[in-house]
């Protein structure tokens, strides 16, 4: 067994233990170098990367293998790549790059299997005389169309 397949079956099985929690990444470089980057159905503790760290850890040899370890949360503002991710943002606002350059800055209002419904208010002309007024927009955002997407942070 390669040394990267041993740390994916051990981080796996952390994972099974913490269904809330879920894989955003894992890489390791050519110098041994593990790199592991975690997100939460609702949100990742200290503690979860503690017990994920240490169920690779405890359980590699540093006789066989000469490692380094890092297990992180992903940022709040860090870029969208799973489905999980954005069923656990709805109603958060986001903002979105579509391969086709659109950019949007909308609530992430519904996710569904191949697409996410962005909606947001914006303000137009009136049909009629001056002035503007309010309406209400929805876009539906296809998966595979999505270039970046990140929540936005309010204070």
């Amino acid at each position: 067994m390669t040394f990267k397949n041993k740390v994916q079956e051990l981080l796996d099985a952390a994972l099974a233990e913490k269904q809330e929690l879920f894989l955003i990444e894992m890489t390791i470089s050519p110098d041994n170098k593990i790199m592991v980057i975690l997100d939460g159905d609702h949100g990742v503790n200290l503690q979860d990367c503690i017990d994920v760290s240490r169920a690779i850890e405890h359980n590699l040899d540093r006789d066989e293998y000469d490692f380094g370890l890092e297990v992180a949360s992903a940022g709040a503002t860090s870029p969208l790549k799973l489905l999980r991710q954005y069923n656990k943002n709805i109603g958060r606002k986001v903002k979105l790059v579509t391969l086709d350059q659109e950019k949007y800055e909308a609530t992430i209002a519904e996710v569904r299997d191949a697409s996410i419904v962005l909606q947001w208010k914006a303000r137009e002309a009136k049909a009629v005389g001056k002035g503007k007024v309010t309406v209400e927009k929805e876009a539906v955002i296809p998966f595979e169309n999505i270039k970046e997407a990140s929540i936005i942070i309010s204070f």
